[in-house]
C-alpha cells in the first residue's frame, strides 16, 4: 500500500489479487489492525468510495494529491485513478 503513488488508488480486491490470497474483507481487516502507518486513503472500495469512517479526511488527501474524482465529487474515478502497479 505504501507503494501506491499519490493521486492513485487501488481497491481492496485489487490488493488481495496482487497478494494472491484472501479477499477484499481480509485486506480491510489487516488494514484496520495494522494500516495506520501507510497511506490508507489510497485503498478504497471498488465503486470508488473511501472508507466510511474516514471519508472527510480521505477527501482532503484526494484534493491535496489531485486524485481524479467522479462528477459527484464523492467518489474516486476508478477508471482514471486506479494504479496499474508499475508506474
Amino acid at each position: 500500500m505504501d507503494r501506491i503513488p499519490p493521486g492513485r488508488v487501488l481497491a481492496y480486491g485489487d490488493i488481495a489479487e496482487m497478494v494472491g490470497r484472501g479477499g477484499p474483507r481480509q485486506v480491510g481487516r489487516v488494514m484496520s489492525l495494522f494500516g495506520g502507518g501507510v497511506p490508507w486513503w489510497r485503498v478504497i472500495r471498488a465503486d470508488g468510495r473511501p472508507p466510511a469512517c474516514n471519508e472527510v479526511e480521505a477527501h482532503e488527501h484526494y484534493r491535496a494529491e489531485g486524485t481524479p474524482l467522479r462528477p459527484d465529487g464523492r467518489r474516486v474515478d476508478m477508471t482514471r485513478a486506479r494504479w496499474n502497479g508499475h508506474s
